[in-house]
């Protein structure tokens, strides 16, 4: 049983464009009303009691949370897997190890306010998923005719990380996409997954058992005009500028003040390298797959999830409902936050990081 809590205080994933496409503009989704069982049959389930708890936000200031130290220092490196070169990077020497994952569109500098922070106390690695960031970006029609950028691929590029470079058993604090990546690792091999944090974990709107019928015809259309003709390169050229990222991030961040030029350009600029367009498009198509509903009931390990109450592209509304599943021990919602809670309100969410893991860690120097 989840307790729910609220922390008051004082993001990125492009597919959320076309979900906005979909389902605001052509009305495919129920995301303007209320949640209901009829549009989300994961939701009729018989809800378990839960408790809330309310922190106030004098207990969380900014302004006393310790900053990094200066004698952290963030490593970036490389590794191979399968024949890919895979960037990461990594801080401090002792403790339980954590993974950060990122989310679609995203990368590990995503996560550079949280690195340094947690890096005094535990073994950090933040990792570019194939296909995102500095990580190789094959393309996937040279691949075969099976998907390529599948939760089931980066989930054994995960935990075969683990194997290689962590190493050790590891807590998956994960965003946006992250989130199904960290649960399909989990469930995949659950000798290497301590615990599991999601952060404002993707419903999957698009996926094909979350639409219409009426509506499914339609976005299989749109899907293979972008994947397979000229038009899908022309609206990758259109987001993928630097005024674009920043007009995306402005809405799904609450706090704009935090979406800087440093953010913008670490978005950008490795989704400016070869390859980029065709792993773009190659996702925005993937409407299949496993839903973290699905995903949840299997998991071995414990569960938080976290949620950004302002988020327009996950709602928390429906994001409640995942606090109900056996493996989830806490939902703490963070009022006046968005999509990527990590980046922008990294005081709220470096403290919870830190609690979960010393509730759960095994230590290792």
């Amino acid at each position: 049983m989840a307790t729910t809590t609220t922390t008051t205080c004082s993001t990125f994933g492009l597919p959320k464009l076309l979900h906005s496409t979909f389902t605001h503009n052509l009305n495919l989704s129920s995301s303007s009303s209320p949640p209901s069982s009829r549009n989300h049959p994961w939701l009729s389930s018989n809800p378990k009691p839960r408790t809330t708890v309310s922190i106030s936000s004098c207990l969380v200031d900014s302004s006393s949370v310790k900053p990094a130290s200066p004698k952290v220092s963030v490593q970036t490196r490389m590794w191979n897997w399968k024949g890919y070169s895979i960037r990461y990077q990594c801080a401090g020497n002792s403790g339980p190890a954590l993974v950060l994952i990122h989310g679609f569109g995203a990368n590990s500098d995503h996560w550079r306010k949280n690195i340094p922070v947690l890096a005094e106390s535990h073994r950090v690695f933040a990792i570019d998923l194939i296909g995102y960031g500095y990580s190789d970006k094959p393309n996937p029609r040279e691949l075969g005719d099976a998907p390529f950028y599948t939760f089931e691929t980066w989930g054994a590029q995960l935990n075969d990380f683990c194997t290689d470079v962590v190493k050790d058993k590891a807590f998956f604090i994960c965003n946006s996409i992250g989130g199904l990546v960290g649960l399909q690792a989990a469930v995949a091999d659950p000798s290497i997954c301590t615990g599991v944090m999601v952060i404002n974990i993707s419903l999957r709107m698009l996926h094909i058992t979350k639409q219409p019928w009426y509506g499914r015809p339609l976005i299989r259309s749109f899907q293979n005009l972008l994947r397979n003709t000229p038009v899908g390169k022309f609206f990758f050229q259109t987001v993928a500028t630097k005024e674009s990222v920043k007009n995306i991030l402005c809405q799904c961040y609450h706090d704009t003040s935090q979406v800087t030029d440093e953010l913008v350009d670490a978005i950008l600029r490795p989704g400016l390298e070869p390859g980029a367009a065709d792993v773009f498009l190659e996702f925005i198509c993937y409407s299949d797959g496993p839903l973290p509903e699905e995903l949840l009931p299997q998991v071995k390990c414990p569960v938080v999830v976290v949620w950004g109450d302002k988020d327009p592209w996950e709602p928390i509304e429906l994001g409640r409902a995942y606090g109900e599943f056996d493996p989830v021990e806490d939902f703490i919602a963070l009022p006046g936050v968005g999509h990527c809670p990590q980046d922008e309100a990294p005081h709220l969410v470096n403290p919870l990081v830190e609690s979960f893991v010393a509730r759960h860690a095994t230590m290792k120097s």
